[in-house]
């Protein structure tokens, strides 16, 4: 065998290929002796004819078609092994010439996972930020306990900040459609908590149950729900009922109702040991990320369509999944927003999934320098703690106990290891 490579981009090579009749014949004995298992000749048992005699019963324009199949395949497998490429998807081959027996040619264009070259790692510029807890923010659990915890009782008067009101709601676009995820029946909505987008609560004060009320609004252009970010919504609301709200006294005997404890000074003390260690998580994650996105930024990472296709194609089945828990279809997305589908996929789902890509691509290469692996014990101990979970499921055990399974969950833990690896080195 004689080839040529020709790097044709960072993530794609090309190669010409060409088998001589020596070649040939050693890809033919192979493949003839894996189909005669399954040619029938009198006299002999189906698998136990002699590939000999096997090659005279064989349609020889099939044979050499097969042939030529294996011997692209294997050849295929030997250039990539010799050049120690991991290609990503199969080969587009092109075979360019044939003669049975004597020779054979043919082109490939193979797209391979790229070279990375990640920057200094070890001297990236971030600062954990310091898991401060305040009186404000234990003030404010402690109210919202009060308020779980509040007796509510129906009052034939007008709504006023405080209370509950039992709604109805439909919210409706400027050209009279209703809005996919603004509507609700039955809704109990405390006014002023804020739950609400700003003028929602603040219009329903002063109600009265049996009353209806157009609430012309426009949602913040920062909502979280992007389908609705700054969009012009009129809900029509009929108010069912007013519920009068007390509140416990913050006392000895409300913080021993709430939990273990004795004395207000014992549940405010709980409080701020559960925020300052949800702080410190939310603290790390953020260090993590930023770790993760200035080590992308100081690297050089060829991005491969291949990758960026399947990152595209996962993130599309998430979003419309998500948008369908709403009760909204992707068109009916695209038409709020104003974009058409190709618009919609290179300027979210394509920057989206370039930049998996690279975090992926950088971890994994930052992965081998720092020789980080898991153990079958490692992998064992994450599969056990999964399973509780699912209190040992037997089923949920098989699914996740599956080879498919196990490789993905150890490639989870080495890119956490991984990640883990970069906080040591950067943060003293």
């Amino acid at each position: 065998m004689k080839y040529t490579r020709k790097n044709t981009s960072e993530t794609k090579v090309a190669f010409s290929v060409t088998l001589d009749a020596s070649d040939l014949e050693t890809i033919k004995k192979q493949t003839v002796a894996r189909l005669s298992k399954k040619v029938k000749v009198a006299g002999f048992r189906e698998g136990k004819v002699p590939a000999a005699v096997a090659e005279k019963h064989l349609d020889q324009n099939m044979l050499g078609m097969e042939i030529a199949e294996d011997a692209v395949n294997a050849n295929m497998i030997e250039v990539l092994q010799k050049e120690s490429l991991q290609p990503l998807d199969r080969p587009k081959v092109d075979l360019t010439k044939y003669v049975p027996n004597e020779t054979l040619e043919f082109t490939a264009d193979v797209e391979i996972l790229p070279a990375v070259e990640l920057g200094d790692y070890k001297s990236l510029k971030v600062k954990k930020e310091i898991a401060e807890t305040t009186d404000k923010d234990i003030d404010e659990v402690i109210e919202r306990m009060r308020a779980g915890m509040a007796k509510k009782e129906e009052v034939d008067r007008a709504a006023q900040d405080g209370d509950e009101v039992v709604i109805d709601f439909n919210g409706k676009d400027e050209e009279g459609k209703e809005v996919a995820g603004a509507k609700g029946d039955d809704y109990p909505l405390t006014l002023g908590s804020d739950s609400f987008i700003p003028g929602f609560e603040a219009g329903l004060v002063g109600k009265k149950a049996g009353e209806h009320i157009d609430l012309p609004l426009t949602f913040p252009k920062d909502y979280h729900h992007a389908p609705l970010a700054g969009a012009k919504v009129t809900f029509e609301v009929d108010v069912k009922k007013v519920m009068g709200v007390t509140l416990p006294e913050l006392t000895d005997e409300f913080a021993a109702s709430a939990g273990p404890f004795k004395t207000v000074d014992d549940l405010k003390n709980d409080v701020r040991r559960e925020l300052t260690d949800q702080k410190e998580r939310e603290a790390l994650d953020k260090l993590r990320d930023q770790l993760v996105e200035q080590l992308v930024k100081g690297s050089t990472i060829p991005t491969p369509e291949v990758l960026i296709d399947d990152q595209m194609q996962s993130i599309e089945r998430d979003f419309v999944q998500n948008l369908m828990y709403r009760g909204m279809t992707l068109p009916q997305y695209l038409e709020q927003q104003k974009l058409t589908e190709e618009e919609w996929r290179k300027s979210e789902l394509r920057e989206q999934a370039i930049r998996r890509v690279q975090v992926g691509l950088a971890l994994a290469e930052l992965s081998k320098i720092e020789k980080i692996d898991v153990s079958r014990e490692e992998l064992d101990a994450r599969l056990e703690e999964m399973l509780k979970q699912y209190g040992g499921d037997a089923q949920i055990r098989k699914q996740l106990d599956t080879p498919e399974a196990r490789r993905d969950l150890a490639n989870r833990i080495v890119t956490e290891k991984t990640v883990e690896r970069l906080v040591e080195l950067n943060v003293k």
